[in-house]
């Protein structure tokens, strides 16, 4: 069991660590008010996570290949990212005094903006129906299990000791800014939101498309 716990503890850390949209808007966010709203995006990013970890380990990933279902999700999501792209290129276009600014507006929304990322992405469910087989190498083959509880224990120990972390790092990177980087950070995270919307929105037309 201790095996199985710290096999999906390094597979949480692996999975969380992963730079994404998510990492962008902890960086933007963090940018602008700090450590707390830096731990609400990931914060909400995890129960969006673990949501989708449940259904891709349960067998609801087969419903998301159906284009009537997958398609609109990720139209959804895609655009999510480009307003939270233009939201970072409006910070960046009009810095405040990140110092002294209060964590309170930037925390606003934050935890949604955290899972509605990773609800929108039905990506995740596929990911982790595609862990099924690794899981079960692990002794992992029933929800039921002691063993399943101890992995989802596991990962979800993981990643949220990987909220802090991350929240940390940023809040730390916040203090030692000035304020030309902080605008180039800004911008830096705009592009990155922003490429990550369009690439998921080629995904909606390559999927209207078909093969």
């Amino acid at each position: 069991m201790l095996t199985l716990f710290f096999a999906a503890f390094l597979f949480g850390l692996a999975f969380n660590a992963a730079p994404g949209p998510v990492t962008a808007e902890t960086l933007r966010r963090g940018l602008n008010g700090g450590f707390r709203p830096a731990l609400a995006v990931q914060i909400g990013s995890l129960a969006g996570d673990l949501s989708w970890a449940v259904l891709g380990v349960a067998g609801a990933a087969a419903l998301f290949t159906v284009p009537i279902l997958r398609l609109p999700l990720e139209l959804a999501g895609a655009g999510f990212l480009l307003w939270l792209a233009w939201g970072a290129w409006n910070d960046a276009a009009e810095p405040r005094d990140f110092v002294a600014a209060d964590g309170h507006a930037a925390s606003r929304g934050a935890v949604a903006a955290g899972a509605a990322m990773a609800l929108s992405n039905p990506q995740n469910v596929s990911f982790w129906a595609a862990m099924v087989a690794p899981m079960a190498a692990l002794g992992v083959t029933d929800m039921t299990t002691p063993e399943a509880f101890v992995f989802f224990g596991g990962f979800a120990a993981s990643s949220l000791t990987w909220c802090f972390v991350a929240a940390g790092i940023v809040a730390w990177c916040r203090s030692v800014l000035t304020p030309a980087l902080h605008r180039a950070l800004n911008v830096g995270c705009a592009a990155a939101l922003g490429i990550f919307g369009l690439i998921a929105i080629w995904g909606v037309v390559r999927g209207l498309l078909g093969p």
